[in-house]
């Protein structure tokens, strides 16, 4: 009978990755956490998961127009540059605290632990955060939705009812709970595959647009032509107005650090995914704009259009139909495998919550399946997006202003560990492998700053003059965020939550 004989590479490859899980749950430990999750993600896994919530193809898309219509391709390709840069800014603050504490709650839980004497800014941080996940979920598995919406339009001429899209928005809502339920090894293959399909999605937008337009623009054109949609009369704000395009696409870096503790070798695979997905961004994102830019037909018949999302038109003025119809489906495919992976961290980030008393019904939502999924965290964050779904049908401006929040309110999350890192720079004593050095007090005041400018501009009216059907209500929305979080705090928070709990302590030799 022969015996196998196994490879001494693949033998190293196991005692290297059996050791890297050894050394994760070690420091995990010595954070004061049992290790309660299969360590199933790779670096590949990780980092999908930081990229398909960032969604590079699917912010751009359902966003351009904001940036089309306020500064136009100045705007658009200047303020994607200096955006980006900045967020790859905010990318290496968080990269070093994640070095640090490579635990599920992510800016949670690093606020949590560098302020130790203020937790009510942890569980503010941890509640506007996890509101602001189940947000971006919501408004994505919509945006999915009136992609679908936009295909039956080009490709039938049928054009849906709210209430059609609204229902729509429910099944897909429905479908990310139940692959977040399946669990971690799902979602990680899931966000693997994003990676490929959005680089192989990019490369065909990009040469189907090029190949395909009737009209290529001239470089004057993409890179200093000025346009303005918004009514206001300042061109440096119309600009300025542009740069929330950028933003809203580049949000979600962070989102590596919701599945640590699932991950091996946390303490390096994290950081490096949450600085490799803004990088990627910065570079797919550059390529689809230009391509958009040098193919669009006519910016006037984009801001006419009776499509669901405006990129159709775009899409339809330079392909026609069938092509069109391929490209949404290529863009509402990447949009869906955003949402989920959003629904991914508002789970995980309501496991850490009530793991430290945090959140109500703590033994439901700390409780996982047999596929290491916190199922609880899942459904209720499906619930609430269902629940958020059916404002559309009644108001399309009020659903707008709720979901436009969710960009306010993890800009606002984003700033506060910044903001500790900022003003009280020894609030890191534990330093991980992933470390600034001397730039790091520089890296985060110049992150601090970005963020507050872009929390400000961010309410601050799109159009003018201002309205009842323009006004931007997300303001509103923020606030009324801000109040829930406030009760919750002086009803029962202040009494229950002090802090990160331990659930194991290392016994000293």
């Amino acid at each position: 009978m022969s015996q196998r004989v196994e490879s001494p590479l693949v033998a190293m490859t196991e005692n290297a990755t059996k050791d890297d899980i050894q050394m994760s749950n070690q420091r995990l430990l010595e954070l004061g956490y049992r290790p309660e999750f299969r360590r199933e993600m790779s670096l590949f896994g990780v980092l999908g998961m930081s990229f398909c919530t960032i969604g590079i193809l699917t912010g751009m898309s359902s966003a351009f127009q904001t940036g089309l219509f306020s500064g136009g391709p100045l705007g658009l390709f200047w303020g994607w540059n200096i955006c980006c840069f900045f967020m790859f800014l905010i990318a290496l603050s968080f990269a070093e605290i994640c070095s640090s504490y490579p635990t599920m709650g992510g800016l949670y839980f690093w606020v949590c632990r560098m302020k130790p004497d203020f937790p009510m800014l942890g569980f503010c941080t941890g509640w506007v955060y996890s509101i602001a996940m189940v947000f971006t979920g919501t408004s994505g598995n919509l945006s999915v939705a009136l992609y679908i919406a936009s295909m039956a339009e080009v490709g039938s001429g049928r054009t849906l009812t709210r209430v059609e899209i609204a229902a729509i928005a429910w099944g897909i809502n429905i479908l990310s709970g139940i692959i977040n339920t399946v669990g971690t090894k799902a979602v990680g293959r899931m966000s693997s595959f994003n990676v490929w399909w959005t680089l192989g999605g990019t490369f065909v937008l990009v040469v189907t647009l090029l190949v395909k337009s009737p009209v290529k623009n001239s470089a004057s054109f993409v890179f200093t032509d000025f346009e303005n949609f918004t009514g206001w009369g300042s061109r440096g704000f119309v600009v300025l107005l542009g740069f929330l395009q950028a933003v809203y696409t580049l949000e979600g870096c962070e989102t590596a650090a919701q599945v640590a503790e699932e991950a091996k070798r946390a303490e390096f695979l994290a950081p490096l995914a949450v600085v490799g997905s803004i990088v990627g961004s910065w570079l797919v994102g550059l390529a689809y704009m230009l391509a958009l830019l040098f193919s669009v037909q006519s910016i006037a018949s984009v801001q006419a259009t009776t499509y669901a999302i405006p990129i159709a038109q775009l899409f339809y003025d330079a392909m026609g139909a069938k092509l069109t119809v391929m490209c949404l489906v290529v863009v509402g495919l990447a949009q869906f495998m955003a949402s989920v992976t959003a629904f991914t961290a508002s789970s995980r980030l309501f496991y850490a919550l009530a793991r430290d008393n945090a959140f109500p019904a703590k033994d439901q939502f700390i409780a996982i399946n047999r596929f290491q999924a916190p199922y609880w965290g899942v459904w209720v964050s499906v619930l609430v997006g269902c629940i958020i779904s059916c404002a559309y049908i009644g108001s399309a401006v009020a659903f707008n202003a709720i979901l436009s929040s969710a960009a306010i309110a993890v800009m606002l999350s984003y700033l506060q560990p910044i903001a500790i890192r900022t003003f009280w720079p020894d609030s890191l004593p534990e330093r991980g492998p992933f470390r600034l050095g001397n730039w790091s007090w520089a890296i985060n005041l110049l992150s601090f700053l970005f963020g507050v400018f872009i929390c400000v501009l961010f309410v601050l009216p799109t159009a003018y003059p201002v309205n009842e059907l323009n006004m931007n209500y997300s303001v509103v929305a923020v606030g009324g965020v801000i109040v829930i979080v406030a009760v919750n705090w002086v009803s029962w928070g202040h009494r229950s939550f002090v802090g990160p709990v331990r659930t194991y302590t290392l016994e000293k030799p």
